[in-house]
């Protein structure tokens, strides 16, 4: 068991908790509950859980609703809840208790979770879909990447990797960045975001300072700038890349009109990546976009 699976649990479920108040002890408020499971299909249930806790946990005597940061059902925490920060109280709105219950409960009777098939097989036992599944993975994938990069080489590639990679908590702004460095974008980003109240980089805003540093002036979009250098086409899979290459992301990964985002691979299964609005430059493993579209070598 590592921080990173916990964290990618957590993120799936609650989010870390955000919204609510974590105290100095683990305590959250105000709580978390689910939606009532009383088979009416809120949340996806269709099944009726009727109550196991007598309202103890999620305040409700009738049905059961999952509870805590972790979203556990009353009856399965009752059976793995430990008291994570020794405090004398069992109790899934505590993090640290149910930090340590979904510990235990993924662990499982001697599950080795280093092993990626039989942590996929824990997960799937937290919720029973495969997408969950992917999800939580994605997660845990982003958090092992967080703040590691492999060795830098020299030369021209290792001039691009560094650069980007200085460029690490610089906000995402749409349309932002460009050969000179950070800059406001445009307005407005599908999810809202009005890239000219940012001062920061799109991915291909990132891209293109990042080379320009080389000498080579990339076009502004990443669609464009998949016509750039020699392409690699999904087909090769990630083994094919090298450190230096643009790694692409579209919704077809043979049509370079389709492609919408691109990142600069580090090596390791690692890219230095402008993800989206709302977040900031930093180093993310390539799976952590499902729709892989290949690569271009410049250098």
């Amino acid at each position: 068991m590592r921080w990173q699976v916990l964290a990618g649990i957590a993120r799936v479920e609650s989010d870390h908790a955000a919204g609510h108040l974590v105290g100095a002890g683990g305590d959250i408020d105000p709580i978390i509950t689910g939606p009532r499971l009383d088979g009416s299909g809120a949340g996806g249930n269709t099944t009726a859980i009727r109550d196991t806790d007598g309202g103890r946990w999620d305040n409700d005597s009738e049905f059961d609703r999952a509870v805590g940061p972790f979203q556990f059902l009353p009856e399965t925490f009752r059976a793995y809840g430990k008291d994570g920060n020794k405090d004398g109280q069992i109790s899934p709105h505590n993090a640290d208790d149910a930090a340590v219950a979904a510990a235990v409960y993924l662990c499982g009777d001697g599950r080795n979770l280093t092993d990626r098939e039989q942590l996929r097989a824990a997960i799937h036992t937290y919720n029973l879909s495969w997408a969950y599944v992917d999800d939580v993975m994605s997660g845990i994938d982003r958090y092992d990447a967080l703040g590691t990069a492999p060795a830098v080489p020299s030369g021209n590639i290792g001039a691009v990797i560094q650069a980007a990679l200085t460029q690490q908590g610089i906000p995402y702004s749409w349309g932002g960045g460009g050969p000179e460095g950070p800059s406001t974008g445009i307005c407005c980003s599908p999810g809202g975001q009005d890239g000219g109240t940012v001062v920061g980089f799109d991915c291909s805003g990132l891209t293109q300072y990042a080379f320009a540093r080389a000498g080579i002036m990339l076009p502004r979009t990443a669609a464009a700038q998949a016509g750039s250098g020699r392409r690699i086409p999904a087909s090769a899979g990630y083994g094919a890349l090298r450190p230096g290459d643009l790694v692409f992301y579209g919704y077809s990964p043979t049509s370079d009109s389709t492609i919408h985002h691109v990142g600069i691979y580090l090596g390791d299964g690692k890219m230095i990546n402008a993800p989206r609005p709302g977040k900031q430059v930093r180093i993310d493993p390539v799976t952590a976009m499902p729709d892989y579209a290949g690569g271009a070598r410049l250098l």
